[in-house]
Formats: C-alpha cells, sequence, structure tokens
C-alpha cells in the first residue's frame, strides 16, 4: 500500500470553506469519513472552534452555490445536500451528499480514475490549506494523478506535496522516507532557526519572517506547524526503538 499526501493552497474567492477558515485562524476541519463511487461522493466532517466560526462554517456549507469539493471554477451544476448532525458550542458535524456532472471533477474522482477503487481518503481543513492523505494500493498511475489534478485546480491553489511513500508496516514502524519534511517544510524550518524564531525571545515573529521568506503568514505557519509535527513524532517514534544489544567484545 502507498500513501500520498499533498496540500492544496487556496486563493481568495476560489473556495468558500478555505475563505470562511481564513476568517477563523482557530478553526479547523476534519473528515471523518469519506467515499466516492464515479458518480457521486458523501461524507461526514468534523469542526472545531468557537461559536461564531462554527455558526459562519455551517453558514458556508448550506449556503454554497456548488459543493466545496469541486474543483471547476464555475458552478458545475450538479446536486448536493448537507445536513447538520450535530452542532455544540464546539463542535460541528456535517453529512455532505453530491451528485456530480460531466463538468465537475474533485480529489476523489480524479483518483479513482488513475489509482483504481479501494482508495482511502483523509482530509483536514485549516485556513486556505486543504491537505489530502491517500492510501491506495500502489497501482495505478501517480503522476497521471497528479498531472489532471494541477489541471483540475488551475490557477485557484497551489499544489504542495508532503509526503509519498510506503503505509506503516504491520509491526507499526514507518518505512523509509515516511516521515520527511516537504522541500517547503524544510526551508521554513531552516529560515526559522536561522532567523531567530525559535529563541527566547523570539528575534522575529512569524509575520517577519514570513515578509522576509515572501510568502503568505498562514502559509508560513502552516508549514511550520506541520514541520514541527512531524519531528515531535520521530522523535517520540525514536524513544520507542529499543536499544540495540552492545557488540561482545
Amino acid at each position: 500500500m502507498r500513501e500520498l499526501v499533498f496540500a492544496l493552497e487556496y486563493e481568495p474567492g476560489c473556495n468558500r470553506v478555505a475563505d470562511t477558515l481564513a476568517d477563523h485562524p482557530d478553526a479547523r476541519i476534519r473528515s471523518l469519513s469519506l467515499h466516492a463511487t464515479a458518480e457521486s461522493l458523501w461524507r461526514v466532517d468534523h469542526a472545531v472552534g468557537d461559536a461564531t466560526a462554527l455558526a459562519d462554517i455551517e453558514d458556508t456549507f448550506l449556503t454554497a452555490d456548488y459543493y466545496a469539493d469541486c474543483l471547476a471554477a464555475d458552478d458545475c451544476g450538479a446536486t448536493q445536500t448537507t445536513r447538520v448532525l450535530d452542532h455544540t458550542n464546539d463542535t460541528l458535524i456535517l453529512y455532505s451528499y453530491w451528485e456530480r456532472t460531466s463538468d465537475c471533477a474533485s480529489v476523489p474522482h480524479i483518483a479513482l480514475e488513475h489509482l483504481g477503487d479501494g482508495v482511502l481518503f483523509e482530509t483536514r481543513h485549516e485556513g486556505r490549506h486543504y491537505t489530502w492523505r491517500l492510501i491506495h494500493s500502489g497501482e495505478g498511475d501517480v503522476g497521471a494523478f497528479f498531472d489532471d489534478l494541477e489541471t483540475a485546480v488551475g490557477e485557484c491553489a497551489r499544489m504542495e506535496m508532503l509526503r509519498t511513500a510506503e503505509t506503516e508496516s504491520p509491526g507499526g514502524e514507518p518505512s523509509d522516507g515516511g516521515s520527511e519534511l516537504s522541500p517547503e517544510q524544510d526551508a521554513a524550518l531552516r529560515a526559522a532557526v536561522e532567523h531567530g524564531y525559535y529563541e527566547s525571545p523570539r528575534a522575529v515573529d512569524v509575520g517577519e519572517l514570513a515578509d522576509h521568506l515572501d510568502v503568505p503568514r498562514s502559509t508560513l505557519t502552516y508549514r511550520l506547524r506541520r514541520a514541527e509535527q512531524q519531528l515531535a513524532k520521530r522523535y517520540v517514534a525514536d524513544e520507542r526503538l529499543p536499544e540495540r544489544p552492545s557488540s561482545a567484545l
């Protein structure tokens, strides 16, 4: 089995969910379940944030002109239904069903075309960053998948590859390359160290560092957070590895 992890960074005005989350930096949405056939897609999403953020997220899902996962630049004429399954002060759970048309495109449907049936999808949406994790059989044409995805996204979003590797082995140990930082994450982390972002007190804040790197503040924050997450997981995993016995003299 193979794992693909990548992120779409949406430009303003291209995705209403991304625009809403950009207005609420502490809110996020993750998929609890996501399934697709050639003609349809249905999913359950879990959103967290303050009361105002969740109200805005609910309104976005219920009133969007067309389904948020559709990559079409204009209204594609698809039929979509969204229902609120639960809404508390800090949690929102949404069910969405989408029947696509010939003008529709989405990550799951492009994956089904090039990677085959049985693909597993996991998503996380923070700000303008929409991270996808795909688990597939290893068959199919990954290059064609990304070529078609890039064409479908067009100028609405920038695609960033985060990881491609074998999935975890039965023993639970990640295979080689599964915890590598993407080039963008590596560059962000190195710049943060070099410019004193991790000093105490900090020599630069995230806004100043973003200006220096000529990237949006939200983009830099996202890359640093993901890099820190990878390094923390790697550190803990290394701690769990049994010590090798010393060779006998």
